[in-house]
């Protein structure tokens, strides 16, 4: 994974990052904390500039995370919560969970957008909400965009600050990035093979 990510970024530059932080967006496994702090250590050598690392990096990601955006808003509430009914186990969210998390959109709204881009993980997952109940599409760019190039900028900033150590953190970082990815394979699994015993179903085929 470390290999991979710093040799895109080494031969696309800014739009190598720009473009792992659309994929870190899509598909979670790609963790974000890897790809920026990384990006950071090339603008520390030179190789970028430190200002074009966040804004590309932060236009990647946000552009991952409108897309989960519009695609919820497409499909809507309603259908969502058949594929969870349908699908629940293999999708990793309940219908439980799914009202659990709406409802706390619905509490926090646009906090809830600014703050759920800075956590791990529910930065992809915030878009979700956000498009089945129809957020304004302005609002949500905006307190997304304003938690994106946060997270970004610090990620970025870490690293630029630790390029004296580069050597001795990429010798590390490559199993503790693989690690990372086997670790949230691995929750997945839990939540498929726990699905049952999570949600209380038992005796029944679960949907």
């Amino acid at each position: 994974m470390f290999d991979w990510i710093t040799g895109l970024i080494d031969s696309m530059g800014a739009l190598g990052v720009a473009f792992l932080m659309f994929l870190e967006n899509v598909f979670p496994p790609i963790p974000s904390e890897l790809i920026m702090p990384l990006a950071g250590f090339n603008a520390a050598r030179g190789d970028m500039s430190l200002w074009v690392v966040i804004l590309s990096g932060s236009a990647g990601s946000l552009a991952g995370a409108y897309l989960w955006y519009w695609l919820a808003r497409r499909v809507g509430f309603d259908r969502v919560c058949r594929l969870t009914h349908k699908h629940g186990r293999w999708l990793g969210v309940s219908p439980d969970e799914l009202d659990r998390a709406n409802a706390w959109f619905d509490r926090h709204d646009s906090g809830a957008v600014l703050i759920g881009r800075l956590i791990p993980t529910v930065r992809t997952l915030i878009s979700v909400p956000a498009g089945v109940r129809r957020m304004n599409r302005a609002l949500f760019l905006g307190f997304s965009a304003l938690g994106t190039v946060a997270w970004t900028a610090a990620l970025t900033l870490a690293g630029y600050w630790l390029e004296g150590g580069y050597e001795t953190v990429s010798a590390w970082l490559d199993p503790v990035s693989t690690a990372v990815v086997v670790g949230l394979f691995a929750v997945y699994l839990w939540r498929v093979v726990t699905y049952n015993k999570r949600n209380g179903i038992s005796g029944q085929k679960a949907h």
